[in-house]
């Protein structure tokens, strides 16, 4: 029998017979790397090859390099949310198989389900779920990714009731599909899933809304359930973006390839259009009726999710309603650069509250409202260094400031400003759209392809400088934007129903070229899998003032 020589994270070099699972590899590297202590206190519940994520039962066939995926990384975190997901799905289907459960977006480290029927979760039936979970992961069953024919696997779909999975089919012409499997179950094959349910044993699920909370760890502490806190106001984006979907018909991947496919993409996009146009009047109206009051109005939002746009769109909309809005940027009152705090590898951090001159904002701020002319500042990033930009401004009655930036939700930046005349937006790309029933697109994947689509485009950054930035950003906004999503007067979804399509179109050969040996290519192949399932949208037919271009390039707007 032929063998094959694996380098294994950690451990070093095994060779084993050519078709040993990777599980087996880790198991012989452990055995014989005994006498060193332990690598990772937790069980590996995936495993990257040659730097793609693979799950444990995956043959080697060749020599390679080997890492294990552990549940305290993000891709070990992933892996695990997918599994709970699968048996939640299973659950369900063994309850109630009439009903056809949905996943829906993340709410804290949770996921909401609901049943596509619209009639709530019962208390008796979130415990009878809840037991079900609990039995298939004491009985620790294996979940096996088995290969049908194409024609099996559309059959098994329309017998149980995944429309959704249904259409993502119509856009796949493979001969033979991969699917998950336990218990009888099956569903279709995204990405890797736990070996087994017995690695499930550490989740919750609560009542929430209409449906249900499926709750797992923090990935710092994979074992342990932290207390919940609720969000509302994405709750209600989500609530907002399901009904615009109905509206729309695509409220998945499959739905949005058939609605490309029969030729109605243009008319699609300009319906979502006009919705988005819509919602951004709505919140210009309701500026304006608390215009006796407000003075100024506060745009935050995580990266890549369109405040910049959504600045300017607003803007629009309110000039229609008679004002004249001022736009000021946030940039201009960072501190001299002397007087930046350093994060903890020394470098000036421009993300922190602190590196802005919160009293001299306040202090200007306080000036136009008593009705003063000021003159703002503008940063010299080049020096580093503030000095007058010689644009002055005042406000009259038909004024109101427009101020973005992703502290604009923390009260620290404006705290001399009195409540009654701040108005809070929160931005973000918050889809709905689902890659199939049980598989949902995740939020930060819609931003970073936006993120890398634009850092591409005009700053001349590869794929792989974004992707390997993206764990810093996304650290930010942990920490400076989503503590006070929930503090916002209103939220807005900057996310388009059509958009994925066109990133595609930029996106995907920007992904090829990150190749095995680099850090980001599991993040780059994955990402790339994803969007392999979606039909293409010409850029031409993206309106010039939508949000989008921000992304693509093409906008009416100056940014």
């Amino acid at each position: 029998m032929d063998t094959v020589s694996v380098n294994v994270d950690g451990y070093g070099e095994v060779a084993v017979p050519a078709g040993t699972s990777a599980e087996l590899v880790l198991e012989q590297a452990n055995i014989e790397a005994a006498s060193r202590p332990k690598k990772n206190a937790f069980p590996p519940l995936a495993v990257l090859i040659n730097n793609e994520l693979a799950p444990l039962s995956a043959p080697i066939g060749a020599p390679c390099s080997i890492k294990p995926v552990y549940p305290d990384s993000p891709m070990g975190t992933e892996v695990y949310r997918r599994s709970l997901c699968f048996i939640l799905a299973l659950a369900a289907r063994e309850i109630v198989p009439s009903r056809r459960l949905t996943v829906s977006m993340a709410i804290g480290n949770g996921y909401y389900h609901y049943f596509d029927d619209n009639e709530p979760v019962s208390a008796q039936l979130l415990e009878a779920l809840s037991r079900r979970m609990r039995e298939l992961v004491l009985s620790d069953l294996p979940i096996r990714i088995v290969t049908r024919a194409w024609e099996e696997a559309l059959e098994y779909f329309k017998t149980s009731n995944q429309s959704d999975t249904l259409a993502l089919m119509e856009y796949i012409n493979d001969p033979f599909i991969q699917m998950n499997e336990c218990n009888g179950f099956r569903d279709f094959h995204i990405a890797p899933l736990v070996p087994r349910t017995g690695l499930l044993s550490v989740w919750e699920l609560v009542p929430y809304r209409r449906g249900m909370l499926l709750r797992f760890p923090h990935t710092k502490t994979p074992y342990e359930m932290d207390p919940f806190s609720d969000v509302p106001v994405l709750y209600d984006i989500a609530e907002e973006y399901e009904h615009k979907a109905r509206i729309l018909n695509a409220e998945s991947v499959g739905a949005l390839n058939r609605i490309n496919q029969s030729g109605n993409i243009q008319d699609f996009i300009l319906v979502a259009e006009a919705l988005q146009n819509k919602k951004l009047a709505l919140i210009a109206d309701r500026i304006a009726e608390k215009s006796d009051k407000t003075k100024v109005v506060l745009i935050a939002g995580p990266s890549s999710s369109g405040k910049t746009t959504t600045a300017k769109k607003l803007a629009i909309q309110l000039k229609v309603l008679g004002f004249r809005p001022i736009h000021i940027e946030l940039d201009n009152y960072f501190v001299d650069r002397s007087r930046t705090p350093l994060d903890k590898d020394g470098k000036p951090d421009f993300e922190c509250l602190e590196a802005l001159d919160i009293e001299y904002l306040n202090q200007q701020l306080l000036d136009l409202f008593d009705g003063k002319e000021v003159e703002l500042p503008l940063y010299d990033f080049k020096s580093g260094t503030r000095k007058a930009s010689g644009r002055k401004i005042s406000l009259s009655n038909n004024e109101i400031l427009i101020l973005e930036g992703i502290h604009g939700l923390n009260d620290r930046l404006t705290p001399h400003i009195p409540a009654e005349n701040k108005l809070k937006i929160y931005v973000s790309a918050l889809t709905q759209l689902n890659i199939d029933d049980h598989n949902r697109v995740r939020t930060t994947d819609y931003r970073l392809l936006r993120r890398m689509v634009r850092d591409y485009n005009f700053r001349g950054h590869s794929a792989q400088a974004t992707l390997g930035m993206w764990s810093s950003v996304q650290r930010g906004e942990r920490l400076y934007i989503f503590p006070f999503q929930g503090s916002a007067d209103i939220a807005f979804n900057s996310a388009l129903d059509y958009e994925l399509g066109v990133l595609k179109v930029f996106a995907e050969p920007l992904l090829q070229a990150v190749k095995p040996q680099h850090d980001e290519y599991p993040d780059a192949r994955r990402i790339q899998a994803f969007i392999s399932r979606i039909s293409p949208i010409s850029p031409q037919y993206v309106p010039s003032d939508s949000i989008l271009r921000e992304f693509i390039g093409g906008s009416v707007f100056k940014y």
